[in-house]
């Protein structure tokens, strides 16, 4: 098995609903987000991926995020803009621009440098 994994990184405030303690208040992160692709064999080229796909599937999405509030921002003006429902939501945006043909093994968002969480399809 070959994976490969793209790490890019945003800035954004958030506050958690239904949080009790000081997350519950509006505060920001410097992001940082890897996306890790995987499959049995390389192509012609000897990639498992194009990290130069990843990579702009990625900015699409991130570019929406960056220096926002996400509480403000879809779809986390409704889901709570937790790391791990935002590590679900770029898997599901960068999924679907990358296509089948790409399967994407894991997201890992870092809410600072000791704390990730990981969303496995």
């Amino acid at each position: 098995m070959f994976e490969a994994s793209v790490t890019q990184v945003f800035a954004a405030a958030h506050a958690l609903r239904g949080y009790k303690g000081k997350c519950e208040n509006l505060h920001g992160h410097n992001y940082r987000v890897e996306v890790t692709v995987t499959g049995p064999s390389l192509d012609a080229c000897g990639l498992v991926a194009d990290f130069v796909d990843i990579k702009a599937a990625m900015k699409r999405v991130i570019d929406r995020l960056d220096h926002t509030n996400l509480n403000e921002t879809p779809p986390f003006d409704e889901l709570n803009p937790s790391a791990e429902n935002i590590a679900w939501y770029i898997w599901q945006q960068v999924q679907s621009d990358v296509g089948e043909d790409t399967r994407i093994a894991r997201v890992k968002v870092w809410e600072t440098d000791n704390c990730v969480a990981v969303y496995l399809p």
